[in-house]
């Protein structure tokens, strides 16, 4: 068999081992972030009645523009916002592809405040797009001067900011966007996908988009709609920036079958949202019991958890593991990130901690 360094590989790429969390059969899944709660049957039955109505139809080519399903996400979103301001694609991932590919590039560089989400640096690699990793403080944060301070320096083309942020689950101070966005020569992203869950008071940039058209917020139905596996993801910017991001964009990049799923999930978002308050809970409830008991524990804005273990992660992780909890080691040393799920995965997680 071909080894891939046989291969005429980029250079840049040789060595790299592809994003992702191991997938392992225990009985405590809480290392993705995925909303831990199924799909309930009145939402199945209508997503199920969606999908088997573009059957017949499925030798013709989907909406290329997906212009019903982003009205629904424009209406859902509020803020005012219309069906040219929203942009939708496989996975919040792709969004942020398509958004390097038309404003980033040989050339051109992207900056990140790390550590952030670990795909934001490999987007950037696979577009071409040079990657400058900024740091935060000592406590995961970021204050407005701070990151003036740093885009100042490295005049990026693209900035991004999580908020939430992942791994950490903090949201920004709004001040922290607009500051940003007055300093930066190019295009501000705003990654917020764990936005639904937030604590209250959190702003979302989405009220800062009028008059700033360098502006982006990302969102996607994966974590709070529990539509993970359904891959829909979306963006909310000045209309011109739809338009560049079609100039990119794979001809029909979303299926029939995922508009129909996404638009049936979206008219049924009441149900599918019901499970974030419980999921806020949970949360809540790990930060305060891990933190009574003298763990080091981050603020969270989102549905997981990034906590103390002390200076080996590593082996924290294979003890939760070997007590059947599977959590995420982000890389970040002597710190581990757990998801918020059931009441019952939190017990089983709480109790695999003991042989901390």
């Amino acid at each position: 068999m071909t080894a891939l360094d046989d291969l005429p590989i980029r250079d840049d790429l040789r060595g790299l081992t592809p994003y992702g969390a191991p997938q392992l059969d225990v009985p405590v899944r809480l290392n993705t972030n995925e909303n831990s709660y199924p799909v309930p049957e009145p939402v199945v039955e209508a997503i199920g009645k969606a999908l088997s109505a573009e059957l017949r139809d499925l030798n013709r080519y989907p909406d290329r523009d997906a212009v019903a399903l982003r009205a629904d996400l424009a209406e859902y979103l509020g803020h005012g916002l219309t069906v040219d301001q929203v942009w939708a694609a496989n996975g919040s991932n792709e969004i942020q592809q398509q958004l390097l590919q038309a404003f980033g590039g040989p050339g051109r560089t992207a900056l990140g405040f790390t550590p952030a989400y670990s795909m934001h640096p490999l987007l950037a690699l696979g577009t071409g797009t040079g990657w400058i990793p900024a740091a935060r403080d000592a406590d995961f944060g970021l204050t407005a001067d701070e990151a003036v301070a740093q885009v100042r320096a490295h005049r990026p083309d693209v900035v991004f900011l999580c908020s939430p942020n992942n791994p950490t689950g903090t949201a920004l101070d709004p001040t922290v966007v607009a500051a940003v966005l007055a300093e930066a020569p190019g295009m501000v992203i705003v990654d917020e996908a764990y936005a639904e869950f937030a604590r209250p008071g959190t702003v979302s940039a989405l009220a800062v988009l009028p008059g700033h058209p360098r502006l982006v917020v990302t969102r996607t139905m994966s974590k709070a709609f529990g539509f993970a596996g359904g891959r829909l993801g979306y963006l909310a910017a000045d209309p011109a920036v739809v338009a560049a991001v079609q100039l990119v964009r794979l001809p029909y990049h979303l299926s029939a079958l995922t508009q129909a799923a996404a638009r049936a999930a979206l008219a049924h978002r009441e149900a599918l949202l019901g499970t974030v308050t419980a999921i806020m809970r949970q949360r809540d409830r790990i930060v305060a019991e891990l933190r009574a008991r003298g763990h080091r524990v981050a603020d969270s804005d989102a549905n997981f958890v990034l906590f103390e273990v002390g200076s080996d992660q590593a082996a924290a992780w294979r003890t939760l593991l070997d007590a059947g909890v599977l959590v995420r080691d982000v890389g970040l040393p002597g710190w581990l990130r757990v998801t918020a799920g059931t009441p019952a995965e939190t017990d089983a997680f709480l109790s695999a901690m003991e042989e901390l």
